[in-house]
């Protein structure tokens, strides 16, 4: 998934995410954040190259149940996740390498 592709109000369940294999990376935000709109360059650049992972990106907002339920206070915020369990959050990223330290974590094992 591109990350200048909209975020989307379809959410999956906490409970289908706890349960996906492999590296994924949840976006939250919403498609008129500036911090969020601002943020896209850094993510596309760290995503780049890497195919593997899965990335949703998932509108949040009062009364969005999957933000609440990964405690989300900022947008955007990226949970990255390998296997259903969160390895590395980032928050409002200011560079690509703070992207790309946190996909370290999911596509290399520990």
């Amino acid at each position: 998934m591109s990350a200048n592709q909209a975020y989307s109000a379809d959410a999956p369940s906490r409970s289908e995410l706890d349960q996906t294999p492999g590296p994924l990376v949840v976006e939250f935000g919403t498609d008129w954040c500036g911090h969020c709109r601002g943020a896209q360059p850094l993510i596309e650049e760290a995503l780049a190259g890497h195919q593997s992972v899965k990335h949703l990106k998932i509108e949040d907002g009062k009364g969005r149940k999957l933000g609440r339920s990964f405690k989300v206070k900022l947008w955007p915020t990226l949970v990255f996740m390998r296997d259903g369990e969160e390895l590395a959050r980032v928050v409002r990223p200011g560079s690509a390498r703070d992207i790309s330290d946190a996909l370290d974590r999911i596509v290399t094992p520990a």
